[in-house]
């Protein structure tokens, strides 16, 4: 007997407005999602269409002007700082940038020993954190005695990247929004970062959330896609569905704005 996938994130009329008056500006305009777990979902969008912003209200960064969120079923509440700690336990983000990713001031001990404490390793002998923050590189590819007594700074950007997945490693959250993760990085790094995430996936059941404008991207790696225009989600299903059936003529121009290596561009959209 198949097992019920169950729904981990969730939301109804999710708002968010920005500014008063003639000035407002409606950045997310009553959307809707349903988030399963161990599901791969891509949010779609160009640029200003609203999907970071969504990311944001669904780590908790920014509140809702109307609507609810759902966490576990839940109506969400990270009303305090402790219930948002206990929050962020669960949901964690990958961002585009990994040079804007850390505290400059933290060595890369301290941003994975934040990791092990926070999931209630304060306690653990220090020879077994180093052991756990060992393992947490190994499976990204790095070596923690290369690593220790270096700051962030000191890393490649893939380097930078993968140092944020060792992180996800340690704190194994049951959500992860993963914002552009690839677009600062080379396309080998890229590739090397998704099969990484995709390996978190499979081994923990994770839900992983992608935030991008890569349509292709979407298609390759996703269970479920929404694609968002100017806040509100217009067309949402499977990745074969959405990306190959397209209903929506939005849709059909990102996809149409994908370039193609054996046809001629068609610069005319830009």
């Amino acid at each position: 007997m198949t097992k019920e996938r169950q729904v981990c994130l969730s939301g109804t009329g999710v708002t968010k407005v920005f500014g008063l008056g003639r000035r407002k500006t409606v950045a997310v305009d009553h959307v809707d999602f349903s988030f399963y777990e161990g599901e791969v979902v891509s949010i779609v969008g160009e640029s200003g269409s609203g999907k970071t912003t969504l990311a944001k209200m669904l780590l908790g960064l920014l509140n809702p002007t109307e609507g609810e969120i759902y966490f576990q079923g839940q109506k969400r509440d990270i009303s305090t700082h402790r219930k948002k700690r206990e929050y962020w336990k669960n949901i964690q983000a990958i961002f585009q940038d990994p040079f804007a990713s850390y505290n400059i001031f933290n060595k890369i001990d301290t941003v994975l020993l934040d990791c092990i404490h926070m999931r209630g390793g304060r306690g653990l002998p220090r020879a077994k954190k180093v052991e756990m923050m060992a393992q947490a590189c190994s499976f990204v590819n790095l070596k923690f005695e290369e690593l220790t007594n270096k700051y962030p700074f000191e890393l490649s950007g893939g380097q930078m990247q993968r140092l944020m997945i060792a992180r996800i490693f340690l704190l194994m959250p049951k959500i992860l929004i993963a914002d552009e993760p690839t677009s600062m990085i080379d396309a080998c790094s890229r590739a090397t970062i998704l099969d990484m995430l995709m390996q978190l996936r499979n081994d923990i059941g994770m839900t992983i959330i992608f935030i991008t404008h890569d349509i292709g991207l979407a298609y390759y790696v996703s269970d479920t896609v929404y694609i968002m225009e100017r806040g509100k989600i217009v067309e949402h299903g499977s990745a074969d569905t959405v990306i190959l059936h397209p209903r929506e003529a939005y849709t059909r121009r990102l996809i149409s704005d994908v370039p193609k290596i054996y046809e001629e561009w068609d610069l005319s959209t830009v």
